[in-house]
């Protein structure tokens, strides 16, 4: 079992910056961000695939960047350039077995946290 806390959501102003955290209780195999809007489906926005590298949803690359440091079971995204759609809840996923073939499909991942509000206001 692993428990997934995030950190680091909050407003900005559109062109502005945020980092999220998320700090896992135990060892994790894979990670990614996720995030959901009100009215809409939950998405992928970064991950890693199954060489290790990062992956990200079209309408965030260059804007935003993945890292993990596995020292501290933590996983983080680097949000710059952020614009009013990426308001939504931001979601840490983890997986304890294996590599994400498919790292932004929710249903690689066994273990979420509670989820972090960014809000971006035009």
């Amino acid at each position: 079992q692993v428990q997934l806390v995030e950190s680091g959501g909050g407003s900005v102003q559109a062109g502005g910056s945020l980092r999220v955290s998320c700090a896992a209780s135990g060892y994790t195999s894979r990670m990614a961000w996720f995030r959901q809007a009100p009215g809409k489906e939950r998405e992928g926005v970064a991950g890693f695939d199954n060489g290790g590298r990062p992956t990200y949803r079209e309408s965030v690359k260059g804007r935003f960047t993945i890292s993990k440091d596995n020292a501290k079971n933590s996983l983080y995204l680097q949000m710059n350039g952020l614009k009013p759609e990426d308001t939504a809840m931001y979601y840490c996923a983890a997986k304890i077995r294996g590599v994400a073939y498919i790292p932004l499909h929710a249903l690689e991942y066994d273990y979420w946290g509670q989820g972090t509000q960014v809000t971006v206001s035009s």
